[in-house]
C-alpha cells in the first residue's frame, strides 16, 4: 500500500511538472521547441504511469503475498487452538461419564444404606421386644428366687459383693505376692550388687561435731575478764556475734551456742582472738569480730570451690558454692554435712557408672542436694525445698532441681537421678557411726512400731530391732494366710507412714510358720 501511494505521487507530481514546462515553454520558445516539450512531457507521462503501473503491480503481489503468508499463520494457530478445545472437550466429555458413574454409585449406595437402616431398625425393635421379654422373665425369675431364698435381691447383692470382694482380695494377694518374689528376685541382686560396687569403691573419713563449740582458756581468771565490768564485754560479744556464750563452772572453758553455726564459728574465733590478744574491751570486741567474718567468708568461698574441684564438679554458680562451703559449719544428728555432702556425691556417682547414666550430672546432684540445710534456719520451709529453689535460681537443671527437691519423698514420682541421690543419702547417714541419736529417741520408736504392728489382729508377737530400723512380726498360723500375711504387711507400712516421723526408711518383716508336733510312741 505504501507503495502504490508512492507511485500515484510520483505521478501527480510528474504530470503537473509536465504541465508547468509545456506552458512556460509554450509562452517563451516557438512552437516547435513547444511541441518537442509536450512530446517530452508527453513521454514522461507515460513513462511515469508505466512505472507507477509496475509499482502498483508489485505492491499489489508484494500485498497478496503479505496477506497469504498471515492467513496460513492464522489458520496454523487455528488449527492449533482447535486441537486444544479438542483435547479439553474430550476431557470434560470423560470427567462427566465418571461424574455420572460416581452419581449412580452414589445414588445405588444410599439405596443400600437406606435399606440397611431399615432392616437395622427392624432389628433394633426385635431386640427391644426381646429386651422386654427377658426384663420381664429376668423380674419373674427374681421374685421366684426372693421367696425360695427368703431374702431381697439387695440382700443377696451385698452377699455377693462381700464374697467377691474376699475372693478378689485373695486372688490379688496372691498376685501381688508373685509379682513382688519376681521381682525381688531380679531387683534385689542388681540393687545389691550396685550399692555393693559403690560401698566398696568409696571409702570416706567420718567426722564428728558437736551442734556448740567450746573456747578452752588459759584459766578460770581469764572468765572474768570476758565478762567484763558489770558484764559489758558478755553483752557486746554476744551482741556482735549473735550467740549466746554460757560461763558455768566448767573449768577453763566457754561454751558457745547458736542456731547458726557460721555465727558461732565467727563467735569462736573472735574469743580465741581475743584471748591471746589480751585487750578484751566493747571497741577492741567489734573490730575482732569484723575481721573474724572476713575470715570466715574467705574460709566459705575456699571450701566451697576446693570441695567442688575434689568432687569434679564444675561451673556452679558462687551463690551456690558459698552455700556448699557454709555447710562445713552446719551437723545433722552430729553428721557433718558437707562431709554427708561429698559422701553421697562419690557414690551416687558410683552407682550412676554402675547404671551407665551420665556420672558427672550424679555427682552435682549429690553433691549439691543439701545445700538448703545452710540456710533452712533463715528461710521457712524443708531443706529439699529451699535447697531446690535456690539451685533452679542460680541456673542448675531441672534434672539436678528436682533430684533436690524430692531426696526424702518416697519415689514413686521421682527420676532416675533422684532415686540415686535418695539412695546415696540414705547409705551415707545409715552407716554405723555415722549419726547419732539419744537413747530416748530410740527407746521411743522402738515402742512406738511395736504398738502399730500390735493394733493388728492376728499379730502373735513383734520386735523392733536395729536401732528401729526393722520391725520383725511373727503372725498367728490359724488365723493368718499366706495371702493374708502380704496384706498384712502393706497395712503397717502405711500406718507407720502414717503416724510416725523418721530419717532414713524401716523395714517391715512378717513371718509365718507351719510347726507340726508329734510324739513317737
Amino acid at each position: 500500500m505504501l507503495m502504490n501511494g508512492l507511485a500515484i505521487v510520483i505521478v501527480v507530481a510528474a504530470i503537473i511538472v509536465g504541465v508547468l514546462l509545456g506552458y512556460l515553454l509554450r509562452k517563451k520558445v516557438s512552437s516547435k521547441i513547444l511541441e518537442s516539450s509536450e512530446n517530452l512531457s508527453a513521454r514522461i507521462v507515460e513513462e511515469a504511469k508505466k512505472e507507477a503501473e509496475t509499482i502498483k503491480k508489485e505492491s499489489i503481489l508484494q500485498a497478496k503475498d503479505n496477506l497469504l503468508k498471515a492467513k496460513n499463520e492464522f489458520e496454523k494457530e487455528t488449527r492449533g487452538r482447535k486441537q486444544e478445545l479438542d483435547g479439553v472437550e474430550r476431557q470434560l466429555r470423560l470427567k462427566e461419564e465418571n461424574l455420572d458413574k460416581r452419581l449412580d454409585m452414589l445414588v445405588q449406595k444410599e439405596t443400600n444404606i437406606e435399606k440397611k437402616e431399615q432392616s437395622v431398625i427392624n432389628k433394633e425393635n426385635l431386640i427391644n421386644e426381646k429386651h422386654e421379654k427377658l426384663n420381664e422373665v429376668i423380674e419373674e425369675q427374681k421374685e421366684r428366687l426372693e421367696k425360695i431364698a427368703g431374702i431381697s435381691s439387695e440382700q443377696a447383692k451385698s452377699h455377693l459383693i462381700q464374697s467377691m470382694t474376699a475372693d478378689a482380695k485373695r486372688e490379688a494377694a496372691g498376685v501381688i505376692r508373685k509379682i513382688e518374689e519376681d521381682a525381688k528376685r531380679d531387683a534385689d541382686k542388681k540393687a545389691k550388687e550396685i550399692i555393693a560396687y559403690a560401698v566398696q569403691r568409696y571409702a570416706g573419713d567420718y567426722i564428728t561435731e558437736n551442734t556448740v563449740s567450746v573456747v578452752n582458756l588459759p584459766s578460770d581468771e581469764m572468765k572474768g575478764r570476758i565478762i567484763g565490768r558489770e558484764g559489758r564485754n558478755i553483752r557486746a560479744i554476744e551482741a556482735a556475734t549473735g550467740t549466746d556464750l554460757i560461763i558455768d563452772d566448767t573449768p577453763e572453758a566457754v561454751v558457745l551456742s547458736s542456731f547458726d553455726p557460721i555465727r558461732r564459728e565467727v563467735a569462736r574465733r573472735s574469743l580465741e582472738n581475743l584471748i591471746s590478744d589480751g585487750r578484751i574491751h566493747p571497741g577492741r570486741i567489734e573490730d575482732v569480730v569484723k575481721k573474724a567474718k572476713t575470715e570466715v567468708d574467705e574460709i566459705v568461698r575456699e571450701t566451697g570451690e576446693r570441695v567442688s574441684f575434689d568432687a569434679g564438679v564444675h561451673d556452679v554458680h558462687p551463690e551456690l558454692l558459698n552455700l556448699l562451703g557454709r555447710l562445713k559449719f552446719r551437723t545433722s544428728f552430729s553428721q557433718n554435712v558437707l562431709v554427708h555432702s561429698i559422701e553421697v556425691a562419690h557414690l551416687t556417682g558410683m552407682m550412676a557408672s554402675e547404671l551407665g547414666i551420665n556420672v558427672k550430672e550424679a555427682k552435682r546432684a549429690g553433691l549439691l542436694h543439701d545445700i538448703g540445710k545452710a540456710i533452712d534456719h533463715e528461710v521457712e520451709g524443708t531443706h529439699a525445698a529451699i535447697g531446690a529453689d535456690y539451685a533452679r535460681r542460680y541456673g542448675e537443671s531441672e534434672n539436678i532441681v528436682n533430684a533436690i527437691a524430692t531426696h526424702h519423698d518416697d519415689g514413686r514420682t521421682n527420676t532416675i537421678l533422684g532415686v540415686l541421690v535418695q539412695a546415696a543419702d540414705s547409705l551415707s547417714a545409715a552407716r554405723p557411726g555415722a549419726r547419732r541419736e539419744m537413747l530416748e529417741t530410740y527407746v521411743r520408736r522402738l515402742n512406738e512400731l511395736e504398738s502399730i504392728a500390735n493394733s493388728f489382729g492376728g499379730v502373735d508377737k513383734c520386735y523392733a530391732i536395729q536401732a528401729g530400723r526393722e520391725i520383725r512380726i511373727l503372725v498367728e498360723n490359724e488365723k493368718i494366710s499366706d495371702n493374708d500375711a502380704v496384706m498384712l504387711c502393706k497395712d503397717i507400712v502405711t500406718k507407720i507412714e502414717e503416724d510416725l516421723t523418721y530419717p532414713g526408711q524401716i523395714k517391715v518383716t512378717v513371718i509365718r510358720e507351719m510347726r507340726v508336733s508329734d510324739f513317737a510312741k
